[in-house]
């Protein structure tokens, strides 16, 4: 139950359906989360060992409805309380997309409220705000899930430069890839970040691909393919495989990439703040080791809480807030048609 007085705040509604959360949430004022609920679809996922997005979508429609009511009903507020909606545009996957975007939308409608439009890799940059309030632009932004990999430089809220992004394989992606193979279940990450804080993370040399490059561009197919080799292998051989060594060692060869790069970018930026963003944020390994070597060169590393790293409604309405400030300094081009579709590739661009 709010007991707070809302009536001077900005309440934004947020809505997020990209991959396999159905999420919704109220926030206030873009940083006081006043409700932030997610519905899971891993249970139907985890047999066929990754998202299916026909099962997905479906789920999506079945579960969308009562989460808002949910939300709404936790936050203590009605829709005649909100000041706008913000729903997930893109990327993500299309069917996911359509089921939030057109919920959205019907509601835009019904009550004649702004309907803005997110990114959902900006959402996830800007979670980050949720938790730290003293945090500000510039910063660079190093975005890591399981469609995503990139480096975001952040000028300003809505501004933003991708200066790298991967090639191929997203870190989340070869995580779950690794995972399957080994037969240790889904989604992978989470499974790999245990085991391997139980093995050696020198045992293998496994490629650090581009890690000497000029751009800040990732590419882990590579590295995919030499684990799996080696497994082959071993496996050819009659020999047993060390699970926790080679978790540590494949973990370690993502990891010193994705910290030698971002710490590069801060520099080359000049920039003292770095946020750590998406569902592999949550690696304690990954957060350990770039705090500890940001902090070598007079860095500060930001990140979430575990539930504000994965997808989340409350990112969503976080960014809808910021947007709707600039709609009204702007006016309405920051607002969303009702003829908007979804875009599972949409690009994270400058937006004012």
């Amino acid at each position: 139950m709010n007991n707070t007085d809302l009536s001077q705040e900005t309440l934004i509604l947020g809505i997020e359906t990209s991959c396999d959360e159905t999420a919704a949430a109220v926030v206030a004022d873009g940083k006081r989360i006043l409700s932030n609920i997610i519905a899971s679809q891993v249970k139907w996922h985890q047999k066929f060992n990754g998202v299916v997005p026909e099962i997905a979508s479906r789920k999506h429609v079945e579960l969308i409805s009562p989460v808002i009511e949910e939300a709404l009903l936790e936050a203590n507020v009605t829709l005649d309380d909100i000041d706008a909606i913000a729903v997930t545009r893109g990327p993500g996957l299309v069917g996911a997309l359509l089921v939030g975007l057109g919920v959205a939308k019907g509601l835009s409608y019904a009550t004649k409220l702004p309907l803005i439009c997110v990114n959902h890799i900006e959402a996830h940059i800007l979670a980050n705000f949720l938790e730290h309030p003293n945090l500000k632009p510039p910063l660079i932004a190093l975005v890591v899930s399981g469609g995503h990999t990139a480096l975001v430089y952040m000028g300003d809220f809505g501004e933003y430069e991708v200066l790298g992004e991967t090639l191929d394989d997203a870190a989340g992606e070869a995580f779950d890839k690794i995972a399957k193979f080994l037969g240790l279940g889904y989604p992978g990450g989470p499974i790999i970040d245990k085991l391997a804080a139980k093995g050696n993370s020198k045992a293998i040399n496994f490629p650090r691909a581009m890690i000497n490059t000029n751009n800040y561009d990732f590419s882990l197919s590579g590295l995919k393919t030499a684990v799996l080799n080696y497994i082959s292998k071993l496996k050819a051989e009659g020999k047993e495989v060390n699970i926790p060594d080679l978790c540590a060692s494949f973990q370690a060869a993502v990891i010193d990439v994705q910290i030698h790069k971002t710490l590069r970018a801060a520099r080359e930026r000049t920039v003292d703040e770095i946020v750590l963003a998406g569902g592999v944020a949550a690696n304690k390994s990954l957060r350990e080791r770039l705090k500890k070597e940001a902090a070598k060169i007079g860095k500060e590393l930001f990140y979430s809480s575990l539930p504000l790293c994965t997808d989340n409604a409350a990112m969503i309405a976080c960014v809808g807030y910021y947007r709707y400030r600039k709609a009204d300094k702007y006016g309405e081009e920051i607002v969303c048609s009702l003829d908007a579709n979804a875009d599972p590739n949409l690009s994270l661009v400058k937006e004012i």
